[in-house]
């Protein structure tokens, strides 16, 4: 046990999380919630306590206080009685009564320790108050706990997901009850060794995927599944072995590239490992699988170089209207994704600042409206150089601070594409996308000698090995020029 305990780091609980103090009045984009023990963060509809609204007179002026997915939400009043949890919803407004905190650790690491009933006897020594059952634990007194953290991120994780497999384990034992009396039926009891694993896999997409991963994701699973019914309609689970696998692999592969062929064995090799572990199939078919896949297309040039880039903003069109120039200029200068970009509002901009509050995005595919980021590490200030500043605070003075730029109406990648498109040619420059600025904006800062750390954080990568993956290479360029510095360093010093 020491041994465990040593690579943990005691620390207050102030240090892992900080506060959230933001205040907004209720709108589309922020839909009052509820918090209560045992249902968590939920709809305001959906609460099952008492409406109390009636005592408040000015509803849809008053400001309430904002929580965002993954926050840590607790009642001061009601701590021994477990309203304390992870906000599990997503973004909304709760009363002020409550308390949230943000933490750049993983949140369901978090959670754990504070719903611990080691760390409720500790916060219950600063109870105050005189009325039973309404005693109350200041956030100040909170967060002066001392906790036990481990040290690492991935051992966060894994912990955090540990619990979450046994949460639902537990969940699925106890709706058994129902679906044996008609309700919802279970794998184990649905399924046998002769049904067919296209059949599985869409209900397994259902069980574990919907609702628990973004909506562009859950779609790429229902297009495999697609994929899946069309190649290997009749396979049944007993006869799902490793050259099934492998032919399924293989004609997937005459209509798809490498990379997207790796990308469709990864999701679909999930389910096939849960249908071993249910005992429908006898054994990982997926077992040193081969790759393969059609000849890559020619793809358009990732990045611009500095006179490349100087040219195409040059030649943009920067009236007093907002157009997809203006988007062009803006990824250019801040190197956000297009889904970013459309979900800003004025609201985002801070000119006192020169920063820009990147924290949802805009679904220009199935064009639903605001949705979360890609994931947390998207979340995050980018700083935007003064020129830029100005421009856009002129440009957007006069619009909705709650509604998006760039959108006016149904939104399609194509065409800022092909407006940006058009400049290249204008310019004599190669053809990039728009996704190609913000790899202009990263390679043109790793080459002016700005860190891959600090790249990174601008990005909103989810760890620098992404930016070192995306942009290795830049790195082995970098590094030949670092190499010539060295011999030229040693040499003088002869």
């Amino acid at each position: 046990m020491s041994v465990f305990l040593a690579a943990w780091e005691q620390r207050k609980l102030g240090e892992v999380v900080e506060r959230r103090i933001e205040k907004r009045r209720q709108s589309e984009r922020y839909p009052r919630l509820a918090f209560a023990s045992g249902q968590g963060v939920i709809p305001l509809s959906e609460r099952k306590t008492n409406n109390r609204e009636q005592l408040t007179k000015d509803e849809f002026t008053k400001k309430y206080l904002v929580t965002e997915l993954d926050d840590i939400v607790y009642n001061p009043a009601n701590v021994k009685y477990g309203a304390i949890d992870r906000n599990k919803y997503g973004r909304g407004l709760i009363s002020p009564i409550y308390v949230t905190f943000t933490t750049g650790e993983v949140p369901g690491f978090i959670e754990r320790i504070v719903k611990s009933h080691d760390f409720k006897q500790k916060a219950l020594r600063f109870e105050e108050g005189t009325v039973t059952k309404r005693q109350s634990v200041n956030p100040e007194d909170l967060v002066t706990i001392n906790i036990l953290v481990a040290s690492q991120k991935k051992e966060q994780k894994k912990i955090s997901l540990f619990f979450d497999n046994i949460d639902t384990l537990i969940a699925l034992h106890q709706r058994k009850p129902f679906i044996k009396n008609g309700g919802i039926k279970m794998i184990t009891s649905n399924f046998t060794c002769d049904s067919l694993f296209k059949d599985y896999f869409e209900f397994w997409i259902k069980l574990y995927k919907e609702g628990a991963v973004r909506p562009v994701t859950l779609e790429k699973y229902r297009n495999n599944q697609k994929h899946i019914a069309k190649i290997i309609p009749n396979l049944k689970m007993k006869d799902f072995d490793r050259n099934a696998y492998q032919e399924l692999l293989n004609q997937y592969a005459l209509t798809h590239e490498r990379q997207t062929v790796i990308d469709f064995h990864h999701q679909v090799k999930g389910a096939i490992l849960d249908a071993v572990d249910d005992g429908l199939i006898d054994r990982d078919p997926t077992r040193k699988a081969i790759f393969k896949g059609k000849a890559p297309r020619e793809k358009k040039q990732k990045y611009l170089n500095q006179f490349e880039l100087h040219n195409l903003l040059e030649d943009l069109d920067l009236g007093m209207e907002i157009t997809w120039d203006w988007l062009i200029l803006l990824i250019a200068k801040t190197g956000l994704r297009f889904s970013e970009a459309l979900g800003l509002t004025p609201a985002d901009f801070d000119f006192a600042r020169q920063t820009i509050s990147v924290n949802k995005t805009w679904d220009y595919k199935t064009n639903t409206g605001f949705q979360p980021t890609k994931n947390r590490s998207s979340i995050r200030k980018v700083q935007m150089d003064w020129q830029l500043g100005m421009q856009f605070q002129h440009l957007i003075k006069n619009l909705n601070e709650d509604e998006p730029i760039f959108v006016n109406g149904p939104v399609c990648n194509s065409t800022p594409n092909n407006c940006l498109a058009r400049h290249c040619r204008k310019c004599g420059i190669p053809e990039i996308s728009i996704h190609g600025l913000r790899h202009t904006h990263a390679s043109l800062l790793m080459f002016a000698g700005v860190s891959i750390a600090s790249v990174s954080r601008r990005l909103g990568h989810s760890s620098i090995t992404t930016t070192q993956k995306v942009y290795m290479h830049i790195i082995s360029e970098l590094e030949n020029q670092d190499n010539d510095l060295v011999m030229r360093y040693l040499s003088s010093l002869s």
